[in-house]
């Protein structure tokens, strides 16, 4: 009997540090032999899944980010700051007060450019996880989404440089410059892209697998203008965040709880986490993938990693 392999599309959200969740995903997707035909990131879903499509595997990502986080360059530079400044109870008084002042002043500083963090540790972060390739050249097929602030299009990055890609997909507004490329001034994919369902779809996924990290709802009182406007926002991302959801055959949701975006330092439970999320969801996974066990028995995944040259 004839019949037609279904290309499986991946998914993976925005979220900050949260998105170290996707790790965890992929290395159950890998592990059952889950056949990844296109991969499509928003923000940390863009690096997460960049390096992935580029044949990095899930347990070299982790090492990678491991090592990362416990990197001179990491623990000196605004994003650790700023971790620092949203902990919840590990720090003490001291530390706390240094910390909320320092995240003061990159605000402060902020008020003269148009984003708080340095792009030079920016740039080193993306190029330390993407290697220096072309999108065309990446394993699996690979899309990142960014916004265009200038016109407030959509922007899907389909080829070109890799880390160009995936460096616009991150530019959290506010916290990143946005970048300049021409006529475009291209920013984060999840301002109007959380979760990229429809661009998988759009370039030809038959099956979507999404992955989201964003949780809605919030106890926290609204005590002054800045706390409005993020509740505001949260409100009508978290709109976007459902129509693209909708439109996905199956949604991982890992349990990131109340995690800041900025809270690197929890990147073992986040990937376990991931993990846990993606078990949960074998079953429904191979449910809407017809033929999947005739396909693993004849095409196997390869376990191992070749580096280029």
């Amino acid at each position: 009997m004839f019949w037609k392999k279904k290309r499986i599309g991946l998914a993976l959200g925005g979220g900050g540090a949260r998105g170290l969740a996707h790790i965890g995903v992929l290395k159950v997707l890998e592990r059952e032999g889950i056949p990844i035909d296109l991969i499509v990131g928003t923000s940390i879903g863009a690096l997460v899944g960049g390096a992935y499509a580029s044949g990095i595997s899930p347990d070299e990502l982790q090492k990678k980010v491991e090592a990362y986080l416990h990197s001179a360059e990491f623990r000196s530079s605004a994003m650790k700051a700023f971790e620092k400044a949203h902990a919840k109870g590990e720090l003490g008084l001291a530390q706390k007060v240094q910390a909320h002042l320092r995240s003061w002043f990159y605000l402060i500083h902020a008020m003269f450019k148009p984003g708080i963090l340095p792009h030079e540790d920016f740039q080193a972060t993306i190029n330390y996880f993407i290697p220096d390739i072309q999108i065309e050249e990446t394993r699996i097929p690979f899309r990142a989404v960014a916004t265009d602030l200038a016109s407030g299009e959509q922007i899907i990055f389909s080829h070109g440089p890799m880390r160009q890609a995936v460096m616009a997909s991150c530019a959290v507004p506010g916290a990143f410059s946005p970048l300049r490329e021409g006529e475009r001034l291209l920013s984060d994919g999840g301002i109007i892209c959380l979760v990229p369902t429809s661009v998988a779809r759009q370039e030809g996924a038959d099956i979507v697998i999404s992955v989201t990290v964003d949780r809605f709802g919030s106890s926290e009182e609204l005590r002054n203008v800045v706390d409005v406007y993020y509740r505001v926002s949260e409100i009508m991302g978290e709109k976007l965040r459902q129509n693209e959801l909708a439109e996905a055959d199956v949604v991982i949701l890992p349990e990131v709880g109340d995690s800041h975006w900025s809270n690197f330092s929890q990147a073992v439970n986040l990937i376990d986490e991931g993990e846990k999320a993606a078990r949960g969801k074998l079953d429904e996974i191979r449910h809407v993938m017809p033929g999947i066990r005739n396909w693993l028995r004849f095409k196997k995944r390869p376990k191992a990693y070749k580096k280029r040259g």
